[in-house]
This record gives structure tokens, C-alpha cells and sequence, in this order.
């Protein structure tokens, strides 16, 4: 019996830490405590088993150097970066403009504030990366707007609560960041594979509000004239004048990035709508400081402006050409506007283009600003986050100048979000020393080789291991959530993964995408939690109108997140079935051209001594071939 037990230690011990969480015990003591306690007993037990068995008391010692290694890992310091910096940009204000601003954008849409909700969770999904501070806070400022202009309960309790959970796949997602660290892969690789799905995820997510709203138009209705703000003086709401804005920026973004050395990939959309963002706020800052009342003025600026750009290309400053390009384009778009303006009466930069450009501008120059330099090898995600972290308290120090409002940046603020950075750090810190000495023993063990054996003999091969994995993973995450999953079971998939010769960029996002539903499965859903934590549970008298409103009950709440559950699985099927949407990572690394390589050499080399200078009686170079050993 014992001689069985040593054999089979693996599975048991396995079993024992699935018993130990389904108990109610914390995450990362029950994994520490499974290993310690499984430690002691397969020592006892090597003798019996020693091909199996490789644990040794000596070993222990290296229980510190393990916790000393998780604590200096480098990557994992992006996480508290990102945190602060999604912290402190929520915190001062900027979710509530954004869906105000949105709200108004997409009002009198059918199903508007629900795509409002959809695009700004896109937004704080790329800024917190935090689910829960992306429900909350769309929860405490859209639900009781929808409520109140008669959006059906479920719709609107499940486009916030899955909204919330984009956090999860949009980088700069924590998730990435930890999935890239325990397979062992570049955090900018997971970030660039995980752009597109992120992106049409979103886009499915909007197309679901859009069925709703066509056949089932009384879920999802449109703001009554009275609720739009933002109007001009002839009552438009200049929404055309954003579209003109937007298409000019864009335009202009595109050359400018067209005249580098960047080509294709998402490292050049992201570059190039970082670039668009910063034309469409030069354009709108210069058009409210001059505008039409100083049409001479924007003349001689765009005039100076010109013959810096022109000076600095000649002598050979092409970077700091393209800046001065954006503030030339900047200044010419004013002065266009002001003409026709002067000229027509015509304004072409209305009270909405300027409220959706200041607005949504600086949170997006910095999102994509640190999304760019990760891409394109400029910084790494942690210095990338280091970066956000401090652009967020420099953004939210401006907003409170611009605003003169003190509750938008101070030290209250900077303690609130520290403390939560330091929570959620501590946190995540707990259950990787808890899984290090987990894996300690479970390897010791032969628990990875028990494991790879058992997944890589799944019938079916690569498709039928990524269905067995994707179903548990699915069914797990109804009792753990995305850390959890992170740290326990990702370490033991990987290894099988890459020897079906998966490749773990693409799996870890496959697997980003599942984890998801972690937060959407009813009863367990932590955003669903996180949302009836902030939705009504009692009637209540709405502030605007005046009517006595009806409470969600939390029936309503689960049957809302099920479709989204089904969208989110069917995106893990489209992610599986297309792996172009992630594996399009690789074609952004860097290539070598033989030829320009071989004219290199030819300037370098000596004449007379190499190519093109004599002969040396060596054999000519050829790239073309490889070299042969004589």
C-alpha cells in the first residue's frame, strides 16, 4: 500500500490541493501548505519509489532561493506599475468623463450607452487593467443612467459586467503579463498577440447590443432629445465635425508613421494612432487658443512652423521633423477652420469635437504611448509601466489645473491608489510564493512528467489537447479565478503544450481569453460580485427624474453575463480555429536582408584585402547558401 502511494504521489497530491480549495482555504496557503506537507511525506516515502521520488531533505534549502527568485523577477514589477497607473487615472475622474463624453457621442443611438459602455471598458481595460475598478466604476456611473432612460435590467447588467472583463485580454492586461512570466515568453509578444483578439472581441460584444436593439428595440432605446448635451447654437450637435477631425488626423498619422522604417503589424497601428491622437490635440488646443478670431496669428504659426520643418530636414533631423510635422498639420487644420469659419460662418470644430478630443485624447496618447515603445522594442512592459505610472499622475495633475477641481489629483488620491497597488501586489506575490513551493514538491515528484504524459496521449493531437484544456480550464474557473489559474495550472500545461509543438503565444492567449469567463460565470463571477456590489437592491427615487425605480435582483444580473459567457466562448473557438490573429506577433520581428548585408560588408572590408578589392582566395560570400565545412 505504501510502496503504491509513493508511486503515485503526483495525483494525489494533486487531488489534495483541489480538496484543500474546495474547503474555503486561501489559494496561496493551501498551495504552500500541500507542498510542505507532501514535501515531508515523500521524502519518508522516497526509498519505496526512488524512480520516482527525487526529494531529499537537503533540497529544502532551496525553498529560499526559489521565494528570493519570485521576488526580484523583473517582469512580474510591470504588474504594480500598471495597477498604480490604471488607479490613478480612474480614481481622478476620467472614467466618469469618458462615459459622460461617450453617453453623449452614442446617445441617440438605439442601444447607445450600451455601446458607450462597450468602448470605454475597451479604454479602462487598456488603462486599469483591473476588472473589478473597470465594473464599479462603469456600475456607479452608466447603470443608473440605462436604468433611468429604460434599458432592459439584463442587457445593461451584462454589457458592464463583461465590458469590465476586457481588462482581462486588452493589454496592458496583468493577466498577459503573468501568463508571459510562467511560460516563459516576451511579455511584448503575448501584448502583440493578444491586440487583434482583444480588438474583435470588443467588436462582437457591440454586434450583440446591435441584435438586441434591432429585434428587440425596447431593450436597448435611444436618449430623448432632452438628455443630449454638447449642442451648438443652432441646435446641431456637430457630430459631422468630429468625423472630419478624426479623418484629418488619422490621414495624417498614417504619413507620418508611413515615412519611418515601421511596416505593418500592430507595433504600426498602435504608432500610428498614438501619432493621430496627438495631431487631433494639437489641432483642437490650437484651434480654442486661436481659432477664428486669430486667423493671422494661426497664419504666422503655421508659417514659423514650416520653415522649422523644413530646416530640420534638410539637415538631416527626420525624427524631429515628423513632431514638427504634427504641430505643422495641427496648425494648418486650425487655420482652415478658422477661415471657413470667418469667411461661411461655417464652424467645423464643434462644442462635441472638442469635448471628445479632450477628453478622450490624453488617456489614449498615454495608453497607446507605452503600448507603442513596448512594441517596438523602446522600453520593456516594466519600464513601459514605470513609464504609465508616472504620465497617469502628471495627466491627473493637469486635469486638476485645467478643472480647478482638487478631487481630481491629490494626496488622498496618490495614498488610495498606492495602498490598492500594494494589495493587489501582495496579493498576486502570495500566491506565486505559495505555487513556488507547490511546484517544488510536484516536481519532485514527477508530477510535470505524470501530467505531460497524461495530456500529450489525449487522442486528437494538438486539437484535441487545446478542447481537454480549454474545458477545464472553463470548468475551474468556476472556482478559481485568474491568478489562481495562472500560477497552478499554466506551469503544467506549458511544457505539454510545446511539446505538441503548440506555440505558447498563442496558447496563452487562448487561454487569456477562456480565463475570462472566470469573471462571468454564474454564481461564481467576481465581476458579477463586483457589480451587484454597486447596483440598486432596494427602490430607489432617480435624481433627474423623479420616478421611483425598480431594484436588479441578481437573477437578472446572471441571466444578463449569459450571452456574454457565449460570446467569449465562441471567441476562444475563433482564436483556436484562426491563429493568424495571434501568430501575426512573429512577422513583426526582425528580418535580415542578405543582399543589404553583403553590401555592408563590401563598405566595411578593406580594398584589396576583401569582396571587390582583389583576390584573397577565399570563396565569395553567399547568404543564399549554407556554409559548407571542409
Amino acid at each position: 500500500m505504501a510502496q503504491l502511494i509513493a508511486q503515485n504521489l503526483a495525483p494525489i497530491m494533486f487531488g489534495a490541493l483541489i480538496v484543500f480549495l474546495l474547503l474555503g482555504y486561501p489559494v496561496a496557503f493551501a498551495l504552500a501548505a500541500n507542498g510542505l506537507l507532501f514535501f515531508f511525506l515523500a521524502v519518508e516515502l522516497a526509498p519505496l519509489a526512488p524512480d520516482t521520488i527525487t526529494l531529499s531533505w537537503p533540497l529544502l534549502q532551496a525553498l529560499p532561493d526559489r521565494i528570493f527568485g519570485t521576488m526580484s523577477n523583473e517582469v512580474l514589477l510591470a504588474v504594480p506599475f500598471f495597477t498604480f497607473m490604471g488607479l490613478v487615472l480612474e480614481r481622478s475622474g476620467m472614467a466618469e468623463d469618458l462615459l459622460d463624453t461617450i453617453g453623449q457621442l452614442f446617445g441617440p443611438v438605439r442601444g447607445g450607452l450600451a455601446y458607450a459602455v462597450i468602448f470605454v471598458g475597451a479604454l479602462l481595460a487598456a488603462t486599469t487593467g483591473v476588472v473589478a475598478a473597470s465594473v464599479i466604476s462603469m456600475g456607479l456611473i452608466s447603470l443608473p443612467i440605462m436604468l433611468r432612460y429604460g434599458y432592459d435590467r439584463r442587457l445593461a447588467s451584462g454589457v458592464i459586467a463583461a465590458s469590465g472583463t476586457l481588462a482581462q485580454i486588452i493589454p496592458p492586461s496583468l493577466v498577459l503579463i503573468v501568463m508571459a512570466d510562467q511560460l516563459g515568453r516576451s511579455v511584448g509578444d503575448m501584448y502583440e498577440g493578444a491586440f487583434i483578439p482583444g480588438l474583435v472581441l470588443t467588436a462582437m460584444y457591440a454586434g450583440y447590443v446591435l441584435l438586441m436593439s434591432i429585434f428587440y428595440p425596447k431593450s436597448a432605446p435611444g436618449l430623448p432629445p432632452e438628455a443630449i448635451g454638447y449642442r451648438e447654437p443652432n441646435g446641431a450637435r456637430g457630430v459631422w465635425q468630429l468625423g472630419i477631425l478624426v479623418l484629418f488626423s488619422g490621414a495624417v498619422g498614417y504619413y507620418a508613421l508611413s515615412q519611418t522604417e515601421i511596416r505593418g503589424g500592430s507595433d504600426f497601428v498602435i504608432l500610428t494612432i498614438c501619432a493621430s491622437t496627438v495631431v487631433a490635440l494639437i489641432c483642437a488646443i490650437i484651434n480654442r487658443w486661436l481659432g477664428a478670431k486669430h486667423v493671422i496669428a494661426s497664419a504666422v504659426l503655421a508659417a514659423a512652423l514650416i520653415a522649422a520643418y523644413i530646416l530640420l530636414r534638410k539637415n538631416g533631423h527626420e525624427n524631429y521633423g515628423l513632431v514638427v510635422e504634427m504641430f505643422v498639420a495641427g496648425a494648418l487644420y486650425s487655420l482652415f477652420v478658422g477661415l471657413v469659419e470667418r469667411l461661411t460662418g461655417l464652424r467645423l470644430m464643434s462644442r462635441m469635437a472638442e469635448q471628445v478630443t479632450f477628453v478622450m485624447v490624453p488617456p489614449l496618447l498615454l495608453i497607446f504611448l507605452v503600448l507603442g515603445t513596448i512594441f517596438i522594442g523602446v522600453a520593456t512592459p516594466t519600464e513601459g509601466g514605470a513609464m504609465g505610472a508616472l504620465g497617469s499622475v502628471i495627466l491627473a495633475a493637469i486635469k486638476r489645473k485645467l478643472d480647478n477641481n482638487p478631487s481630481r489629483f491629490n494626496w488622498t488620491l496618490l495614498r488610495q491608489a498606492t495602498e490598492a497597488t500594494a494589495k493587489l501586489s501582495a496579493f498576486v506575490l502570495f500566491i506565486l510564493i505559495g505555487a513556488r513551493v507547490f511546484s517544488l514538491t510536484f516536481y519532485g515528484v514527477n508530477g510535470h512528467i505524470w501530467v505531460e504524459h497524461l495530456l500529450t496521449s489525449l487522442p486528437g493531437g494538438q486539437v484535441g489537447f487545446l478542447i481537454v484544456v480549454n474545458l477545464l480550464v472553463f470548468f475551474l474557473a468556476f472556482f478559481l479565478d485568474y491568478f489562481e489559474l495562472a500560477f497552478i495550472i499554466i506551469p503544467l500545461l506549458g511544457p505539454a503544450a510545446e511539446k505538441l509543438g503548440i506555440d505558447l503565444i498563442w496558447f496563452g492567449v487562448i487561454l487569456g481569453v477562456n480565463m475570462q469567463t472566470s469573471f462571468m460565470h454564474p454564481p461564481f463571477g467576481f465581476s458579477l460580485f463586483f457589480l451587484r456590489s454597486v447596483a440598486p437592491k432596494e427602490p430607489y427615487i432617480d435624481r433627474v427624474t423623479g420616478k421611483r425605480m425598480e431594484p436588479i435582483t441578481t437573477g437578472q444580473i446572471y441571466w444578463g453575463a449569459i450571452p456574454f459567457v457565449i460570446i467569449q466562448l465562441i471567441m476562444v473557438g475563433l482564436v483556436v480555429t484562426f491563429p493568424q490573429m495571434v501568430m501575426h506577433y512573429k512577422s513583426a520581428g526582425a528580418t535580415v536582408d542578405p543582399a543589404a548585408v553583403q553590401k555592408k560588408l563590401d563598405e566595411l572590408l578593406v580594398p584589396g584585402i576583401g569582396p571587390g578589392g582583389g583576390d584573397t582566395g577565399l570563396p565569395p560570400l553567399n547568404f543564399d547558401e549554407p556554409p559548407k565545412i571542409q
